[in-house]
């Protein structure tokens, strides 16, 4: 809708990474240094981390894009829990072997002989592995041992990792020592820089066919970067929604005004019945962690209960002279609810102790109130 309004050719800020967007921003060039000092080395492994949304998928789509594929056999992972079998087979997919019915040392010969026929038409192998924090330890020292594979003394297959910043955690584990020692390069891609957001806007417009239209004041931009604090991919989301609003409502010319309007839309969006905690009010502990799965919640004690509080009967008042066979029937109703009161309490109190006791095979014994709550 607001291509047409703004007579762009396309949607400058779409949330798929595409290379064509590509914005060589300060922390993007010293990334694509590294994997050019990774790529010139032609072994071990290099290690690409960030935050969801910072970019490293576009940094390795534009990495992809520069390359000679003559000379690079280039095989593309998205991790997803993957175990040890689960990654050899793709791994032979992306050498174009059949591993239908394979074991797995069946894979292992067969992946070491795919890459030494890559090798022998001139070609390097590349595996890009995105999102890496998501791969069992297991599978990482799995990589680890497909890296051994060489000939001549020259190794057949090169690994690059892509991964969020947990991921970092991970490769500190004991176990991985010996992969750590093979990382040749590892970069943390940051978010930009505030002096940045201004022309990625306008680089992103340009790649559209901007022609001046929309356009963003100072404060729209400061606003813009507050709210997405730099990450490229919450810029694209809100960006989209202010063009989005622009057409809908006429504007050309965008300010904070309008930002902070379509930054409240978001907000609204995304928050159940309209309330954001601010900065200012930290959740408590017991507001946002769940309990451990497999655990069973402790039974509430008895005064925890969701039951409505007990309202402490009033006396009986004195019955009139005369025997009025309503206040008669009103006084069984009052001494009969103050029975069931007592039954419900008693229910309660032995389901309680029954859970607490974890003897979940035996029944409680309610034999004694069926009397009372009948």
């Amino acid at each position: 809708m607001y291509d047409d309004h703004y007579g762009l050719t396309g949607r400058p800020f779409q949330l798929t990474p595409d290379p064509k967007f590509w914005f060589d921003t300060a922390t993007h060039r010293k990334a694509m240094a590294y994997l050019g000092y990774g790529l010139s080395q032609g072994e071990g492994f290099v290690v690409i981390t960030g935050d969801p949304g910072v970019g490293k998928t576009t940094l390795m789509g534009h990495l992809l894009g520069e390359i000679d594929r003559e000379r690079l056999n280039v095989i593309k992972i998205v991790s997803s829990q993957l175990r040890p079998e689960d990654l050899l087979r793709l791994v032979c997919a992306g050498l174009e072997i059949n591993a239908a019915g394979m074991t797995k040392a069946d894979m292992l010969a067969a992946i070491e002989r795919g890459l030494h026929g890559v090798a022998r038409s001139g070609r390097r192998t590349l595996l890009v592995v995105d999102e890496a924090q998501a791969l069992p330890i297991e599978s990482l020292e799995e990589l680890r041992m497909l890296s051994n594979f060489q000939a001549g003394g020259y190794p057949l297959l090169q690994i690059f990792l892509l991964g969020q910043p947990e991921f970092r955690v991970t490769l500190a584990e004991p176990r991985l020592e010996q992969l750590r020692q093979r990382v040749i390069a590892m970069h943390h891609l940051e978010p930009m820089e505030a002096d940045e957001v201004e022309p990625y806007l306008i680089h992103r417009l340009s790649c559209v066919g901007w022609r001046g239209k929309p356009r963003f004041t100072n404060d729209a931009v400061a606003a813009m970067y507050r709210w997405s604090n730099g990450s490229p991919r919450l810029l694209n989301q809100l960006a989209s929604r202010v063009l989005l609003f622009g057409a809908v409502e006429q504007i050309e010319t965008f300010g904070e005004r309008e930002v902070t309007t379509v930054i409240a839309d978001l907000q609204g969006d995304t928050v159940t019945g309209g309330y954001m905690p601010r900065e200012t009010e930290p959740l408590e502990l017991n507001e946002i962690a769940p309990m451990p799965m497999g655990t069973p919640a402790p039974p509430p004690p008895v005064d925890a209960l969701p039951l409505r509080p007990a309202v402490a009967a009033p006396p009986p008042a004195p019955a009139p002279a005369g025997n009025d066979p309503m206040v008669e029937r009103i006084a069984q109703l009052e001494a009969q609810v103050k029975d069931q009161d007592e039954a419900l309490r008693r229910v309660l109190s032995l389901l309680v102790d029954w859970v607490e006791s974890n003897d979940t095979g035996r029944r409680p014994d309610l034999s004694g109130l069926r009397g009372n709550a009948a």
